[in-house]
């Protein structure tokens, strides 16, 4: 696990384990939130953005991660990212890996499609430079993967998923196109109020298909994710919180009792077998009722679920544990994601600030945000700055 018997990194007495080191070295915005214009120079490392709330500092982090994951984890779409009044916000990211440097650029066009540039050269549809960045960012809204409900948490495998595997993309995508056809068709059948006739039923098997193929795809990147996920949760949780319960994860399919495996093929016939047990219900009620977008993923401490028994200091940890957890698994994978912790520390007690802080320390860059000094712990020392009234300063060490 990150921090439990790693070797420090580069930069500041830190030795590299391993050679595929990336980190963001300049983040330049155009109208991107409360920016008209920024630019910031970074390093490997720990940077730590400081200033009072409400100036700016999480929207430079967010920016980050949106060069990673075309999306925020404030809006769930691009138009409160754009400053008001301006018509597209630009987001530009320099990023070195090992010594090789690529400029990513995404011009966010709320409305319309999205344009992203690669070293200047346009390309084709943004998501294919998924992956040039990864990122891992726990912000105070990560406490709804423990307390909030199953969408929270069917978002984080999704997004975990596209972030290893970019092609999960066009998975997620091409699921929600077919659901929300599925959906239309038998919304259109129950608003009616009779029998739908046999074009609507042989339009609706079509879509069962489709649905049982690309859910069967989505589904079992979901279990192998989990499966990888539980040991380092569970270790991640036991650093953190070592006096309370055993954390684990179960994944709850919406096939019921079933036993699932990840084969493909056969996910898709009990997906099949499912919604056809389910057709005179969803006919009735105009909305689909099996699939993974009806799933969750249940947190446990010990024997009971954490949501509705975790104590709000467990319930932190836990969702600290999943994005730990996930950084581990991507940097097992290859490249060292950019560790982004937002206003994470105010939030936590002595303790488990300290343990946090020893764990995320070896990553290859860590971006902190902070509304005083004091909340950065002493075990992260490195680069600063001070955030106020719309600029961006560096501390002078």
């Amino acid at each position: 696990m990150l921090g439990v018997g790693s070797a420090p990194r580069a930069g500041g007495g830190r030795e590299a384990l391993r050679s595929d080191l990336v980190h963001v070295a300049h983040l330049s915005l155009q109208d991107f939130r409360s920016y008209p214009a920024a630019e910031v120079a970074l390093e490997p490392g720990v940077t730590a953005f400081v200033g009072p709330n409400g100036q700016g500092k999480t929207n430079l982090v967010e920016a980050i991660g949106y060069v990673a994951s075309h999306g925020s984890h404030r809006a769930a779409t691009d138009a409160p990212l754009v400053r008001h009044g301006a018509p597209r916000a630009i987001v530009r990211a320099g990023v070195v890996k090992d010594d090789r440097k690529a400029l990513i650029e995404l011009e966010i066009n709320p409305g319309k499609a999205n344009r992203a540039r690669l070293n200047r050269a346009p390309v084709p549809r943004p998501r294919e430079i998924l992956g040039m960045l990864r990122t891992v960012l726990f912000a105070p809204e990560d406490l709804a993967l423990v307390k909030g409900d199953p969408g929270e948490r069917r978002r984080f495998m999704d997004e975990l998923l596209t972030t290893r595997a970019p092609r999960f993309a066009g998975v997620r995508s091409d699921y929600d196109r077919v659901l929300k056809q599925r959906n239309a068709l038998l919304k259109s059948a129950a608003a009616h109020r009779r029998s739908p006739g046999p074009e609507v039923l042989a339009t609706l098997d079509v879509w069962d298909s489709h649905l049982a193929r690309t859910g069967a795809e989505l589904l079992a990147g979901r279990l192998n994710l989990v499966e990888a996920l539980r040991p380092l949760v569970a270790r991640a949780y036991a650093a953190l919180a070592p006096h309370s319960g055993a954390a684990d994860l179960v994944y709850k399919s919406s096939l019921g009792d079933v036993e699932l495996s990840t084969d493909r093929g056969q996910l898709a016939e009990q997906l099949m077998a499912a919604v056809g047990e389910s057709r005179k219900q969803e006919l009735e009620r105009g909305v689909s009722l099996v699939g993974p977008h009806r799933d969750d993923l249940v947190l446990r401490l010990g024997e009971l679920p954490a949501r509705g028994y975790a104590s709000h200091g467990e319930s932190w940890s836990f969702a600290l544990s999943l994005r730990l957890a996930a950084f581990e698994l991507l940097r097992a994978d290859g490249d060292d994601p950019v560790l982004i912790l937002d206003d994470v520390f105010a939030e936590l007690d002595t303790g488990r600030r300290r343990r946090l802080a020893e764990m995320v320390a070896p990553a290859e860059q860590v971006l902190i945000t902070a509304a005083v000094p004091a909340d950065v712990p002493a075990e992260l020392t490195g680069g600063s700055y001070t955030v106020s009234d719309g600029r961006v300063v560096r501390d002078q060490r």
